[in-house]
C-alpha cells in the first residue's frame, strides 16, 4: 500500500520537523524532490528559505509551487522521495487566494492515494496555545487543525517533532486505553 511510505511531520516552529523530514528524504536512496510552497516576500522569508535551501545541499530537485499540490505530487514516481514543505504555508496561500479549503484538501488527499512516490509532508501544529483574539487568526488555526487530521488519516506515519526529538504519533504502539 502506497501511504505507507508517506509520512506526516507535524511540529511547532523551530522544532526540527524540516531537518528531521530532509533527512528522512535525503535516507532514502531515492531521487530527492523538494516541493516548496513559500513566496520569499520580504527578506526574512527570503532568509528562510536559504537557511533550508543550504541546509539540503546538492542533489535536490526544488518544485516551486504555492497551490497546485496535487499536479506537483503527480510530477513524482515510484523512485521518487518527494518533501513538500509546508502544508501551512500552502493552507496560508490558498487562503490568500479564496480557494475552497475543503475541496483543496480533498485533491491532495487523492493525489496522496494515486502517488506511488513517498511522500514526506511537513506541517505546523498551531493550535497548542491559547485561542487567537481575531476571527482570522481562529479560521486559520482550525483550518490547519483539519488539514492535519486529515492527513494524518492518509498517510501511514505520523511524527511529532518536539525540542528536535521526533515522537511517532502513527502508527501507536501504545496500548488501548480503557477506563
Amino acid at each position: 500500500m502506497t501511504a505507507d511510505r508517506h509520512v506526516l511531520v507535524l511540529g511547532g516552529q523551530r522544532s526540527g520537523k524540516s531537518r528531521f523530514a530532509e533527512n528522512l528524504v535525503a535516507a532514502s536512496g531515492r531521487r530527492k524532490l523538494y516541493v516548496a510552497t513559500a513566496a520569499a516576500r520580504d527578506s526574512e522569508m527570503e532568509a528562510r528559505i536559504a537557511l533550508h535551501r543550504s541546509r539540503r545541499g546538492e542533489g535536490w530537485t526544488t518544485i516551486e509551487e504555492p497551490l497546485d499540490l496535487p499536479a506537483a505530487l503527480a510530477k513524482a514516481g515510484e523512485g521518487d522521495a518527494l518533501l513538500v514543505d509546508c502544508l501551512t504555508l500552502w493552507l496560508s496561500n490558498l487562503m490568500e487566494a479564496g480557494k475552497p479549503i475543503d475541496s483543496e484538501t480533498d485533491s491532495l488527499v487523492a493525489a496522496l492515494e494515486r502517488s506511488t512516490a513517498a511522500v514526506v509532508l511537513v506541517s505546523n501544529e498551531v493550535g497548542l496555545g491559547i485561542i487567537p483574539a481575531n476571527a482570522l487568526a481562529r479560521r486559520f488555526a482550525d483550518a490547519q487543525g483539519t488539514l492535519n487530521h486529515r492527513i494524518a488519516e492518509a498517510v501511514g506515519r505520523v511524527v511529532l517533532m518536539a525540542a528536535g526529538r521526533p515522537l511517532l504519533l502513527k502508527p501507536s504502539s501504545a496500548p488501548e486505553i480503557v477506563l
